[in-house]
């Protein structure tokens, strides 16, 4: 009896830990489709789950960095959701392309037309931002997430080194390394190619001239061996005409 009491106990404790942990996994988070290498462009998706068992999520809106703009953020369609993008101006010029921006993209807004994600659901929300900057290994996203019954959650707490995480983090995207120099690259691979035209070019050099040489001691053999040849004959000639 005590041993069932003990097993049953320690059943309700891990459930109750279960549930309670849960929520710290159900953030809203950002990762991207592939690398988000420093210095290029990505496609990032936004991860929402639904966190409430009698309400769902009926809006969305997630605030672009400030401290490095993006010059081009285009949120891709999803099917029952209303899209807004808002612009304001930049406190410095962003250069994109060879132009200077004053002004890019500083929220995302997606707005259910439908039952919006439901309980026990989660939605992407796929965002094509860039360039990412080549200063900084990560991004931080600020999201606010409206719930059906009016409860807003704020995602906007930013990680401190060497703290416990917060109760609502924001979203982060880690960034990687910036790839090698394409023009560096084929710059290599240009030298390595001419590298290997002079080395096929010496080559063929060296078998030409091993040619010449070969072509030139066929000749004089040949021309020692026809000499050869005339003075056997004379000397035949001779022989023969002193026997008559």
């Amino acid at each position: 009896m005590k041993a069932s009491r003990i097993a049953a106990a320690g059943a309700v404790a891990g459930t109750a830990v279960l549930v309670l942990s849960s929520p710290a996994f159900a953030h809203v988070t950002v990762q991207p489709e592939g690398e988000a290498a420093q210095g290029g462009y990505a496609v990032v998706d936004f991860k929402v789950p639904n966190e409430r068992d009698n309400a769902s999520t009926t809006k969305l809106e997630v605030t672009m960095p400030t401290d490095h703009p993006l010059a081009s953020v285009m949120p891709q369609p999803v099917e029952g959701w209303d899209i807004k993008t808002t612009k304001s101006k930049l406190d410095e010029p962003v250069e994109s392309h060879g132009e200077k921006l004053t002004e890019a993209v500083t929220k995302v807004t997606w707005t259910a037309t439908g039952d919006g994600i439901e309980p026990g659901y989660f939605q992407k929300f796929p965002v094509s931002i860039g360039a990412l900057p080549e200063d900084s290994d990560e991004l931080v996203f600020k999201a606010i997430q409206t719930y059906s019954n009016k409860e807003v959650v704020r995602w906007i707490e930013v990680q401190q080194e060497g703290q416990e995480e917060p109760d609502t983090p924001a979203p982060v995207l880690e960034l990687t390394a910036a790839e090698g120099d394409s023009a560096d690259a084929h710059g290599s691979s240009a030298a390595a190619a001419d590298d290997d035209t002079e080395a096929a070019a010496e080559t063929a050099s060296d078998d030409s001239g091993s040619t010449d040489t070969t072509a030139r001691v066929l000749g004089v053999v040949g021309i020692v061996v026809g000499a050869a040849g005339v003075a056997y004959g004379v000397l035949a000639g001779r022989r023969r005409s002193t026997t008559v």
